[in-house]
């Protein structure tokens, strides 16, 4: 009797899950409309989100209204330099994009962890080519507790699940908690995390001398990624990338 538990376990499983598909129809997570037979986003809200494609800032990824030419950069870029070396995002963050994130990050849809992450797998192919491990973003221990989960540490591991790069959770740290980024102008952002992330010394054997990628999920003014990457830069990280979901991009950006 023993030896068919499991199986049986399995089997009541499968029947429980088969029941509340067909109970519950799975529904778009932008729009909330009936998905039928199939998964991911509708079709009419597949229609409006904005995959970020080349041409774009060979730095921060800011997609270009033409192409002028490989390796220019945008006036971002060169105005203000951040101190990781790319960006890449999937997508812009549009109406559907800001709906695929709320429901993930405060909707416990943990089951668009793949979807999202493969997203970001190919918007950031360049950069995973050449990674030796994913840093997932951080949270401080009381907003994890609040949370359940860290949306980074998610994405991190869907992307490492596609394309083989480890994940290193602890390589950095949020050592103070800070407020919520919402509603606060450029240097207010920057000023709310400075200081707010740390390599511990038992994690710097694994960021010495590595090509590292950041994970996020918004890429907004670029301060939390900046004070990251400085972070693992002073720890002795040879190389930091930054990957995201989606990135807030201004209405034109012109190349120089």
């Amino acid at each position: 009797m023993l030896t068919f538990a499991p199986r049986l376990r399995s089997a009541l499983g499968q029947t429980v899950r088969l029941a509340l598909d067909v109970a519950l129809p799975p529904l778009c997570p932008s729009c909330r409309e009936p998905l039928g037979d199939g998964a991911g986003l509708c079709a009419a809200c597949w229609s409006k989100l904005s995959m970020i494609e080349p041409p774009y800032c060979a730095r921060l990824g800011i997609p270009f209204t033409y192409d002028p030419g490989p390796g220019l950069l945008s006036m971002e870029a060169i105005a203000s330099p951040p101190a990781y070396d790319r960006a890449r995002a999937a997508v812009r963050y549009d109406d559907v994009a800001r709906a695929l994130v709320h429901a993930f990050k405060y909707g416990d849809r943990m089951d668009l962890a793949p979807l999202l992450g493969g997203w970001m797998a190919r918007a950031g192919r360049d950069l995973l080519a050449e990674a030796d491990a994913l840093v997932p973003v951080p949270l401080h221990w009381r907003r994890l507790w609040a949370r359940r989960f860290n949306q980074s540490a998610a994405l991190a591991g869907a992307i490492s699940a596609e394309r083989g790069v480890p994940v290193a959770h602890d390589a950095l740290k949020r050592v103070r908690a800070t407020a919520q980024q919402v509603g606060l102008s450029k240097p207010e952002r920057a000023d709310n995390v400075q200081g707010a992330f740390r390599v511990a010394p038992e994690a710097k054997a694994a960021v010495a001398g590595r090509r590292l990628v950041l994970v996020d999920d918004v890429l907004t003014s670029g301060a939390t990624a900046d004070t990251c990457a400085k972070a693992l830069l002073r720890a002795g990280a040879a190389h930091v990338d930054v990957l995201v979901f989606a990135r807030v991009v201004a209405p034109v950006s012109t190349p120089i």
